[in-house]
């Protein structure tokens, strides 16, 4: 599907907030309530909008300390790069993991509460996880960008 200037803009509007209404959006957009909704419901069937989801304050659930973990496996093959991400994708502390390229096979975002935490993770869970030939954790600092939306 091919993204005309008006369904770029709502992107950005519901990405800032899918709160608002289909009016509230239809006068930010000089369009009808039905246009808007119509157009919604497009970008949802196309899958270009796949998911609504609410954004959490991670200090106010006590998750605000963000590391940053490499994976090196101890081998390549099909059935322990399966067997890994079988198990990775289970562990809650994990909110993203990527298979890289470079150095490592994987990395890891991890939000926990903190270093105690972190030390807790690594010993119950990820540390369990077969054929982790090594790791290597880099903690945030502090949060410069941290954004989910797309611009046009």
């Amino acid at each position: 599907m091919k993204l005309d200037t008006i369904d770029k803009r709502l992107l950005e509007l519901l990405q800032a907030d899918t709160k608002k209404t289909t009016k509230e959006l239809s006068l930010k957009l000089n369009l009808s309530v039905t246009a808007v909704y119509e157009r919604i419901k497009k970008l949802e069937r196309e899958g270009i909008i796949s998911k609504y989801v609410a954004l959490l304050d991670k200090a106010k659930i006590e998750k605000n300390f963000v590391v940053f973990c490499h994976i090196k496996l101890t081998q390549h093959n099909i059935d322990i790069i399966s067997q890994f991400e079988k198990e990775v994708v289970k562990i809650n502390e994990v909110l993203e993991c990527y298979h890289v390229s470079g150095d490592y096979d994987y990395i890891l975002k991890i939000f926990v509460k903190d270093m105690e935490a972190y030390r807790e993770f690594m010993v119950t869970k990820l540390t369990t996880i077969q054929h982790i030939g090594s790791t290597h954790s880099t903690f945030m600092i502090g949060e410069v960008k941290n954004s989910t939306a797309f611009k046009f």
